[in-house]
């Protein structure tokens, strides 16, 4: 995954400096917007700039839990749900992929660089700064907007850990993707559009690659669940033999035994 993490990095800093072609793009995301009457990205920086607490920290969000988050469910999957964990870096590595050929065909300016949204940058306003002025020769790709990789990756760790665990607050995962949704466009590094685009492809990933039903247990715990079973059956009472029955016994029946009575009698 760390291979193909810095492929993507790499791959985004090829594509940069299409200015031209980011911003006509831009243009054209935006109007879409409009014509499919999306509301505009502006509404949620105003309404996120009335609380300068709040912004702050969906600036700290967006800059430092990305990538941390990731490895740590990767790992968590790794040693926690292990049948699993396959499933889940085959749907990372083609939804990267998929991510990063979109950057390479569709450059796009950010809300924060089209001045058309009217949104700033608020990292640069409150902190902490994640991009410089932009430049052909950056080390980062300011025009790799569509789609959102932040929104994608989030909408995966939200679907594996409720498809794979079974505790009732699983569906609580579903706030890691909707925080970040509001933090990449709140901060105007972002359109919903970025959003919608990330989680089609996801959503036709795995329509391909359906999730595993239920990790299978490790073998030792196999043996566990089989010992137990047979202590179990060792620990049950013994059933009481049936009492023999006279035929077996040789004592007569029937006829014979009314016979045998009289004669007694007798």
């Amino acid at each position: 995954m760390t291979i193909l993490y810095t492929a993507y990095k790499y791959g985004r800093r090829v594509a940069n400096g299409q200015f031209s072609e980011a911003y006509e793009n831009a243009e054209r995301v935006w109007n879409l917007e409009r014509a499919l009457h999306l509301p505009p990205e502006g509404w949620v920086q105003d309404l996120l700039l009335h609380f300068e607490p709040v912004i702050r920290t969906i600036n700290v969000y967006y800059a430092t839990v990305h990538f941390p988050a990731m490895a740590l469910f990767l790992v968590w999957m790794f040693w926690r749900r292990p049948g699993h964990y396959l499933w889940v870096r085959w749907v990372l590595t083609w939804l990267t992929a998929a991510a990063l050929v979109l950057h390479l065909l569709v450059p796009l300016a950010p809300p924060r660089l089209f001045h058309t949204s009217g949104m700033m940058d608020t990292s640069m306003v409150y902190g902490p700064a994640v991009y410089g002025k932009p430049e052909a020769d950056s080390l980062s790709n300011q025009f790799a907007a569509m789609p959102s990789l932040h929104v994608g990756w989030a909408l995966v760790i939200a679907i594996a850990l409720i498809v794979s665990c079974r505790s009732r607050l699983r569906w609580l995962w579903l706030l890691h993707p909707a925080i970040t949704i509001t933090a990449v466009v709140g901060t105007g590094h972002h359109y919903w559009m970025d959003g919608i685009v990330v989680a089609v492809f996801l959503g036709i990933i795995l329509m391909v690659l359906a999730p595993p039903r239920r990790d299978l247990p490790a073998p030792d715990a196999a043996r566990d669940t089989t010992r137990d079973a047979t202590r179990e059956r060792a620990d049950e009472p013994a059933v009481p033999a049936t009492a023999p029955t006279p035929a077996a016994t040789g004592a007569p029946t029937g006829a014979g035994a009314r016979q045998d009575l009289a004669h007694r009698d007798g």
